[in-house]
């Protein structure tokens, strides 16, 4: 499989979209003091060129873009954004595909949840409405470039990419060859003619992550809860309960202090923390941000 022509021109593709939205990332990290990781050496932080992060199970995950806050070479972050690059060339494999950025990037968020990441996914090729609902459905923002527009910038630079599951190995393997010999000035002409015609989307999927990413905290709220726990069997029992409570004199056990953040891009996060060391390191760490 690694070496069959349409992985081959499936890797041209991720080494494409990478080349056209890596400076897009890198311009908003460097006006915000961001820290962009990407796949390359990042000694001592850790070993390797992978961007691995865990996530609340303990599984270990390879991203294409992670964008850190306190981040440097030296330093590992805090994650503040998760994006992942994918290519597909068929609709049948569009949801397996959305899953497994669902999959990896999700628990990962989960383990993070008090920075509240921005999620977002760059595809390209074709991918069904369903499986892009079914992303933007669970918190991703997304950036499409469609297949057609792939196929355009190729051919400005003469080059026919329209291939399907009919295509011969030596029809993919000429246009491979004429991909790796269009020279520089070709290679950004390519790319320049691919940035126009997906300017719009590219444009929508920053604004997103400037909304998310240069958000503050509008307020901060405090619930102390006290009373004591009670038990019912079923529905109607607890229903009795509340329309007979008397919410004025209620008192009772300190129970846990419930916490929610809001932000000004309208972020919510809702924490429950049960003694005050744990409310007081959760809001130390929001202090930081």
């Amino acid at each position: 499989m690694a070496d069959s022509p349409s992985h081959k021109f499936g890797q041209i593709i991720g080494n494409l979209l990478e080349e056209l939205i890596k400076p897009e990332f890198l311009k908003f990290c460097k006006d915000r003091n961001l820290f962009l990781d990407t796949q390359v050496e990042r000694s001592p932080a850790r070993t390797g060129k992978k961007v691995s992060w865990e996530d609340k199970y303990g599984n270990s995950h390879d991203l294409d873009f992670v964008i850190e806050k306190g981040g440097s070479k030296d330093k590992i972050g805090k994650p503040v954004a998760f994006i992942e690059a994918a290519w597909r060339r068929y609709t049948k494999h569009s949801r397996n595909k959305a899953q497994e950025i669902q999959g990896a990037v999700l628990p990962i968020a989960d383990k993070h949840v008090w920075d509240a990441p921005f999620l977002g996914a760059v595809l390209a090729g074709v991918f069904t409405e369903g499986s892009l609902s079914q992303m933007k459905s669970t918190g991703f923002e997304i950036l499409y470039i469609p297949y057609e527009s792939i196929v355009l910038a190729f051919g400005s630079v003469g080059i026919d990419v329209r291939f399907d599951e009919s295509t011969p190995d030596a029809t993919f393997k000429s246009a491979i060859s004429s991909i790796q010999a269009l020279g520089d000035n070709e290679w950004e002409g390519l790319k320049d003619t691919l940035q126009q015609s997906a300017q719009g989307n590219i444009q929508k999927f920053l604004n997103a992550l400037v909304k998310k990413l240069d958000r503050l905290i509008s307020e901060v709220v405090v619930l102390p809860l006290h009373g004591q726990e009670i038990f019912f069997s079923d529905a109607s029992s607890a229903i009795d309960f509340i329309n007979q409570y008397d919410e004025v004199s209620g008192e009772g056990t300190f129970r846990k202090y419930e916490v929610i953040v809001r932000y000004t891009n309208g972020d919510n996060i809702d924490a429950s923390f049960k003694d005050k060391d744990s409310v007081l390191k959760f809001l130390a760490y929001l202090s930081e941000q």
